[in-house]
């Protein structure tokens, strides 16, 4: 009888809820950034090559010559 009470404590007992909560919320924080990464990344692509071509058509000036 005195395990039973024991463990219906332990059960009631609030301790160790917080680390249950920040487990769930990253659970659901990490496939959160991997889909906004997933949908960020084709734009950016496509920005980051129009950036490399505008910058690899861009003439340089050096002095002295």
């Amino acid at each position: 009888m005195q395990k039973v009470r024991h463990r219906l404590r332990r059960l009631r007992s609030e301790e160790g809820a917080v680390t249950v909560d920040w487990v769930v919320l990253t659970a659901l924080l990490v496939p959160l950034g991997m889909v906004v990464g997933t949908l960020i990344w084709g734009p950016t692509e496509n920005a980051a090559e129009h950036v490399a071509s505008f910058i690899g058509a861009q003439t340089t000036l050096v002095p002295g010559n």
